[in-house]
This record gives C-alpha cells, structure tokens and sequence, in this order.
C-alpha cells in the first residue's frame, strides 16, 4: 500500500467513523422529535421551516461551497501560495452576503411559507420556525468555508465532525425546550449550525494560523459559484415540490415523507464519503488534465457508491416496516405513523442508486471550466419529471416516486455526459461493475422477502437482524461469485478502443 493510499484509507476511516456517529446522533434526533411530537401539524410547520438549513447545507456544506472552494484553494496550494491570503481575500465578502442573505429569509419568512407549504395547517408556527432556522445560512456557509479549506489540506476530522455537532445541539435544545413543542427544534438547528462552525475553528487557526492581509486581489470565482449553485438549489427543489403536494394532503403527511427520507438517505451519504475525501484529488487530476487518473478516480468511485448503496437499499425495501418501527416507533409515533412512513420509504429507496450516482458524478463537471451548466440541464430535466409525477391524487408514495424517477434520469444523463465533457469514461465503464452490483442486490432482495416471510411472528428487532444478515451474505456471496467489485482494487489504467 502506497503512502498516498494508506492516507486516503485513513481519511475515509475517519470521516466514516464521525460520519456513522452523526448519523446516529440523526437518529436520536429524529426519534425524539417523533417521540415528543409525532407526527402532526406542529411538526409538518417544523418540517417547512427546516427547508431553510436543509435547502442551505447541500447549497453552501456539501454541494456549492465545496465544489467551487475546494478546486480554489487546491490550486492555490499548487501554485505555492500562502493561504492566509487567499482567507483574507475572501472571508469577509462572504460573511457580509451570508448575513445579508440570513436577514433577508427572516424578513421574508411569511411569504416563504405560504409559497411552500400553502395548505398547511400551522402556517404562524412555521414562520417563527423558519425566523429562528434562517441563522443556519450565515452558521452554514462558514461551516462549508472551513470544511473547503481543512479538506483542499488533506484535513478531514473536524469537517466529519460538523454533523456531530449539528445533532448533539439539536438533541440538547429538544431536550431542554421539549415544553415549547416543536419550536424547541428550529433553537436546536440554529444551536446545530453554530456548533458546525464551532467544532471546525480550533483545526482552521492551527492549520492556516491568523489571516493575513494581501494586496494580491483574489476576487470570489462567482460565475463559477452561480451554475454550481443553481444546480444544488434545482437538486433541492425536489424537496420543495413534495412539501408544495403533501401541504395538501392530510396532516402528518409531510412529516412521514421528512422521516422516509431521513432514513433513506442515511446509506446514499455513508455511500459518497470516498467520493468526499478523493474530491481535491480528482479537482488536481482533471485541472492538471490528467484524463487517465481522473477516470480510474471516478470509476473507483461510482462502484464504491454502488457497493454501499445497492445492498442498503435491498435492507430498506424488505425491512421497511421493521427499521421504522425500531428506529421511531415510540411516546407519540404510532403504528399508523410507522405503515405510512415504511411505505414511502421502500418507494424512495428505489432512487437511491441514482442519488448515490448524482451526488459523486456531478462533482467532476465543476472542475473543469465549460462543462459547469451541463448538470443543472440534467438536474431541470430530473425535476421536470418530479413535477409532472407528483400529484396530490397519488399520495405520498406518489410523490416518493416521483422522486425517485427525477433523480434516476438526473444520474443517466450525468454519466452519459462525462466522456464528452469532462473525463473520457465510456458508460460501458461503469455499466458492468454497477450491473453486476445491482444484480447482486437483486438476489439478495429476494432472499430477504424469503426469509422474512416466515419470521412475521418474531418482534422487529429480531425479524430485522435475521433479514439483513440473511440479504448481507447473499448481496456478499453473488458479489464474489460475480467479480463486480474489482474497479476497487484494480490499480492498472482503463483501457478503451482506440486510446490508451
């Protein structure tokens, strides 16, 4: 193992051990928050503020910020520069609009509402809710800053923490404020946020020390940052859509998509921690126009998605019901409250591969100049089949699918896109691995549903472990028998017909 691998293995380590404990922590959040409050028209006006932070962190933690900051501060670091200048340059000017923004969103808190939710029952609730969450844009956009600049040098524990910290503050301001019902969460999210910022600063001032003033003039790369930004707001519209059509359905209905989608997600997120840490690697390969590493960087990456996600999503369709019930089920979330959510869930993850594919392909289009508009044209065309599917008539496994849908076409047309705008991998490239995958966790799909069939008298937790562990080893054996997995460790170049 090379130096260079052995500091990436430790780095996807790390990030994936914070990452699980934020998970967790998720978990705990929202079990609380199902627990205390259920699901119901207090929490639905909870769910509509939180579009705020959950519409900011893909926007200025994970999407935007990263994608545009990580390849600046790489290649200042390439080109020997001192990076406190680069802090100086920048810092201030995105502080001022941060805030400005935040201030913004909290005048505008009233109309926010009634264009995204409508027909919701709690409409004053929310506007205070989304008041109090509209901080988390200033708190999240330092926080990405940060994570872009302790990532682009090789940093990767305080940036896998952020999600840490974000929980604990929500849990703790639950906890504390349980008496002020679900407002006490949108305290707990503005709380989360500033723990983000928190839990980064003392690793930022070691690394880069004080800022220092510059007469080097480092304008912000705005026109890189507005597609990149837009793609991540038209990626979020999804969600604007399902709080748009189920504001309009009957109560709880938003919350039992919010918890469907929570647990979904949870495995396409643990499924792009490799594609996080080799982001600065792939941003140098392709600015250094190193086709052949950025393709064996993207193919390794893809499959690794894959590998997480297709099993996951084989555990979330048969178990539904089980993991719901387990994770939820408890005070004031009911079994009515677990059937509906087990049922959205299943339909959602049938989009998780697709989410999984997005989220790591997407991120190679914004490190090379020209190609940056390409992924908010497949992202418009994705959401424009949410749109026409998610009607009010179909309920919420309806909106699901829709969902579903949109992203599975997003992910299609990002891949097919690569070879001729950014790297030079052929979908043939990633087709057999993936296929294989999904072959796999196709098989052990069906074992699960054999083997839970005749365990529907065991209590959930049980019926739940012997299932998995039966689609786990099944997913396992067919992966082996089947060589899908062998992009991962294979280290020799791609070959293709006609080029090297």
């Amino acid at each position: 193992m090379t130096a260079a691998t052995s500091a990436t293995v430790k780095a996807v380590s790390i990030t994936a051990v914070l990452t699980g404990i934020g998970s967790l922590l998720g978990f705990v959040r929202d079990l609380l928050l199902g627990m205390l409050f259920g699901a119901d028209a207090g929490t639905d006006a909870f769910l509509v503020a939180w579009t705020i932070p959950e519409t900011a962190a893909p926007l200025l933690i994970e999407g935007a910020m990263a994608f545009v900051l990580v390849p600046l501060f790489s290649r200042w670091i390439e080109l020997g520069h001192d990076v406190r200048e680069l802090v100086s340059a920048t810092l201030p000017y995105l502080c001022l609009g941060l805030v400005a923004l935040s201030a913004l969103t909290a005048a505008a808190a009233p109309w926010l509402v009634g264009v995204l939710a409508p027909g919701i029952p709690r409409p004053e609730l929310a506007v205070d809710c989304m008041r109090v969450a509209s901080v988390t844009i200033l708190t999240f956009g330092l926080a990405g800053y940060l994570s872009a600049a302790l990532r682009s040098h090789q940093s990767f524990t305080a940036p896998a923490a952020i999600y840490v910290a974000y929980n604990v503050g929500i849990v703790a301001c639950v906890v504390a404020l349980r008496e002020q019902g679900a407002y006490a969460a949108a305290v707990g999210v503005a709380a989360g946020g500033l723990g983000m910022v928190l839990v980064q600063a003392p690793a930022f001032l070691r690394r880069f020390g004080a800022p220092r003033g510059t007469a080097r003039r480092v304008p912000l790369p705005v026109l890189a940052f507005l597609p990149v930004a837009v793609f991540t707001l038209a990626r979020q519209c999804q969600v604007f859509v399902e709080r748009f059509v189920g504001s309009s359905l009957p109560e709880g209905s938003i919350s039992h998509l919010n918890y469907a989608q929570k647990i979904a997600q949870v495995p396409m997120v643990l499924s792009l921690i490799v594609a996080t840490v080799s982001f600065p690697q792939l941003a140098r390969a392709i600015s250094a126009g190193d086709d052949g590493r950025a393709r064996r960087r993207m193919t390794r990456d893809l499959v690794a998605a894959s590998a997480i996600v297709l099993p996951a999503a084989a555990v979330l369709i048969v178990c539904a019901p089980d993991l719901v019930a387990v994770l939820l089920q408890y005070g004031a979330f009911t079994a009515a409250d677990t059937e509906a959510t087990a049922q959205i869930m299943r339909v959602y993850s049938l989009g998780l591969l697709g989410q999984a594919v997005v989220g790591a392909v997407s991120r190679a289009y914004f490190c090379r100049a020209g190609s940056y508009w390409y992924p908010t044209a497949a992202m418009a065309a994705g959401l424009a089949v949410t749109v026409v599917l998610a009607r009010p008539s179909w309920g919420t496994t309806g909106i699901a699918a829709a969902n579903a849908a949109g992203i599975t076409l997003t992910a299609l047309l990002l891949v097919a896109g690569l070879r001729r705008r950014v790297i030079t991998l052929p979908p043939r490239a990633v087709a057999r691995p993936i296929g294989g995958l999904l072959l796999a966790a196709t098989a052990a799909a069906g074992a699960g549903w054999a083997v839970r069939a005749p365990a529907a008298d065991l209590p959930e937790l049980v019926r739940l472990t012997v299932t998995g562990a039966a689609i786990a080893a099944v997913f396992c054996a067919v992966v082996v028998a089947t060589r899908a997995v062998t992009a991962l460790t294979d280290d020799t170049p791609t070959r293709m017909r006609g080029r090297a």
